[in-house]
């Protein structure tokens, strides 16, 4: 199969796959068998492509032209290609887990949420093989509407609620910001192609730089800087597989992705670097990480708590991306990947507690790591990779980004990743030893209680043993870490 067949097909199965869904939406066994083996093929390819495009092959796929020199167009580079990764592996772990889940918990619509879901993920590969910003935008933008079934699946009033919140945040910074800094993109340098060291030196007045760039640090609200951040709190109210979705798999990732790209193919590293582009907006992402976490600490809700957790180390990307140095490039595009796998994790062992006894606060979570050792060893694990300990992946990535901060010299900024770091162990690190190590509340007794459905319980283990695999064999994902860095 040639690049370009191989690319195609690619972006497309998911939708075939989400067709396939529909068709057989009246046999369950069915139904999720497409989706099963929709998304192992998936997998296969991303793993194929990334193999092929490490040993040199080029992969570039043109539509035709919207407007003169504006095309629907397609090319894989290594941050695109770590992010198609992290989408096209955990589609199927999710899969897995979302059967168990939506099963055990006798989920209506289920047919819609498996569709949904497809169709997601093909926005989300959409979005990593983007050529340019206008191919990006119209994937980042159907990402947004592709997910709103998903966020109001369960029909409440909260959860009605908290999907106009998704959709009036993330439709009002993309349509009202983003898509004015790319129009000032194109009329500043004629292209919105991503290129190598960016488009616009010597093109805009780094006067200027600032101010673009500030149009697409909030215009891009799926990276959850605050104060745009509040749609992801609000869609907490969907089930957890659609959390899983939306903090690791697709939705924040496309977020900071897209930050990425615009800060390293369109301004480029040396242009942020020489003319201090970023040197007050970098602060945005130091107040965001502190102040998510400080609200994280607050909250007794567990997926609540996890939520702002989200927010605050998608913040740790933004950061390493305005840095704008090759270490802080490298930490960045690694915490994509080493903070999927990690977050995701806590998210399924919430949805494991959900399903087995519908507890949601910590505060009711005392003794019951005796009953539930598996889901609470695994978020051990996420925990402990969250924090960036040894011997887990999310060491990998704080390490570069802490050599990120220290290139540039500014020790305060060093000063809120430790702070950040002891922030994660207060309001993470309670959760599995009150459930190992505390009593249970009086009168409250557990014999009855069993680990969740065999499908929760594999996708969890595969997950969180991802956690400690990238830590010992991390050398794929530096590689094309260090490639994309090169190209700052």
């Amino acid at each position: 199969m040639s690049a370009e067949q191989m690319m195609l097909f690619t972006l497309v199965l998911p939708l075939l796959g989400g067709i396939g869904v529909m068709v057989s939406g009246r046999y369950p066994n069915l139904r999720e068998s497409v989706t099963l083996i929709t998304a192992a093929v998936t997998a296969v390819l991303v793993v194929t492509i990334a193999s092929r495009f490490l040993n040199g092959e080029a992969f570039h796929l043109t539509f035709g032209e919207v407007v003169p020199g504006i095309a629907i167009a397609f090319e894989i580079e290594a941050s695109g290609m770590i992010f198609a990764l992290v989408a096209g592996l955990l589609w199927i772990v999710t899969s897995i887990y979302a059967i168990g889940y939506m099963r055990g918990h006798n989920e209506k619509n289920q047919t819609r949420f498996f569709t949904a879901f497809a169709v997601a993920i093909s926005c989300a590969l959409g979005i990593a093989f983007s050529a340019n910003l206008f191919t990006l935008f119209l994937f980042y933008e159907l990402l947004t509407l592709s997910t709103y079934p998903l966020v109001v699946h369960s029909g409440t009033d909260e959860a009605r609620r908290g999907g106009r919140v998704y959709l009036g945040l993330l439709l009002g910074t993309s349509i009202g910001l983003f898509l004015p800094a790319i129009i000032i993109t194109w009329m500043v340098t004629g292209s919105v192609e991503f290129e190598q060291g960016g488009i616009l030196e010597g093109k805009l007045d780094p006067a200027w730089g600032g101010l673009l760039y500030a149009l697409f640090l909030f215009g891009i609200g799926k990276a959850a800087l605050m104060p745009f951040h509040r749609w992801l709190p609000a869609a907490m109210v969907a089930p957890t597989p659609v959390s899983a979705l939306l903090h690791a798999v697709a939705v924040v990732k496309a977020g900071v992705f897209t930050l990425f790209k615009v800060t390293s193919q369109i301004f480029g590293g040396e242009y942020i670097l020489s003319n201090d582009i970023t040197g007050v907006l970098v602060w945005v992402a130091a107040a965001t990480i502190l102040l998510a976490s400080f609200v994280a600490m607050t909250k007794d809700n567990l997926k609540a708590r996890l939520a702002y957790s989200t927010v605050s180390q998608l913040s740790y990307i933004a950061m390493g991306s305005m840095l704008a140095t090759k270490s802080a490039f490298i930490g960045a595009t690694m915490h994509i990947a080493m903070h999927a796998f990690s977050k995701i994790t806590l998210f399924f062992a919430a949805g494991a507690i959900f399903v087995v006894t519908h507890k949601k606060l910590v505060s009711e979570l005392d003794g019951l790591g005796r009953a539930m050792p598996i889901t609470f060893g695994a978020f051990l694990i996420g925990t402990l990779s969250i924090i960036g300990l040894p011997p887990f992946g999310g060491l990998w990535s704080k390490w570069y980004l802490v050599g990120g901060v220290v290139e540039t010299g500014q020790l305060l900024l060093l000063g809120v990743l430790m702070t950040s770091t002891l922030l994660n162990i207060i309001y993470l690190l309670p959760i599995p030893i009150r459930a190992f190590f505390s009593a249970p509340k009086e009168g409250i007794r557990y014999e009855e209680i069993k680990e969740a459905p065999m499908t929760i319980l594999l996708a969890m283990i595969i997950t969180s043993l991802t956690c400690i695999l990238l830590f010992f064999y991390p050398d794929p994902l530096h590689q094309l870490a260090s490639i994309a860095a090169g190209r700052g």
